[in-house]
């Protein structure tokens, strides 16, 4: 994928497939390392899932023989001399911690390092495609937080107004652009 907010919409939806109620996206900024986190409580993978997932020609799905996303994540990261974690506890294993941990590691010093890209936009889509569901977005550099949003946060304000409203998206969008924009 061109675009490291590409890999975040792919992994974040594979999180609402697997019923994440919750799900954290963290991009973390210290010196020449970006690590881009996708935390989920869905239903989380068994181990010998887990173990395959970063193999391009494995997949649970039954419409297509290949699952190509973690397999481009990891791809990427290593290109640039990083690396990607899984850690997946199942809800049959772990009923009451269950979720799977992404966290991927890019050097952003390599000449083969993905644009962030248009992470505003990703947000907005995960919170229009899935506005029953909770999604949580921080960006930090050196261990300041410098963009976040918090859709429980939003609920507490907006009570029965649904996340999935153009005005509500709007507002997502604007917000989150104009954090962008003075840390730039």
């Amino acid at each position: 994928m061109k675009e490291l907010s590409l890999n975040i919409l792919d992994v974040a939806e594979n999180s609402y497939k697997a019923g994440s109620r919750l799900t954290k996206i963290s991009i973390e900024e210290n010196g020449s390392a970006l690590t881009l986190t996708v935390e989920d409580n869905g239903s989380g993978m068994k181990a010998d899932v887990l173990r395959g997932v970063t193999d391009p020609f494995f997949t649970t799905r039954t419409t297509r023989s290949v699952g190509l996303g973690l397999p481009l994540l990891k791809m990427a990261a290593e290109g640039t001399g990083g690396g990607l974690a899984i850690e997946s506890r199942h809800k049959d294993d772990f009923p009451d911690s269950h979720g799977t941990k992404v966290s991927a590691v890019f050097y952003t010093d390599h000449i083969d390092c993905p644009p962030v890209g248009d992470v505003v936009s990703t947000v907005v889509t995960l919170v229009q495609g899935h506005p029953d569901t909770d999604t949580v977005f921080t960006h930090s550099k050196n261990g300041s937080v410098r963009v976040s949003l918090d859709t429980r946060e939003m609920r507490e304000v907006l009570g029965d107004v649904p996340l999935d409203t153009f005005e509500v998206l709007s507002w997502i969008k604007d917000t989150l652009t104009e954090q962008y924009s003075e840390i730039q």
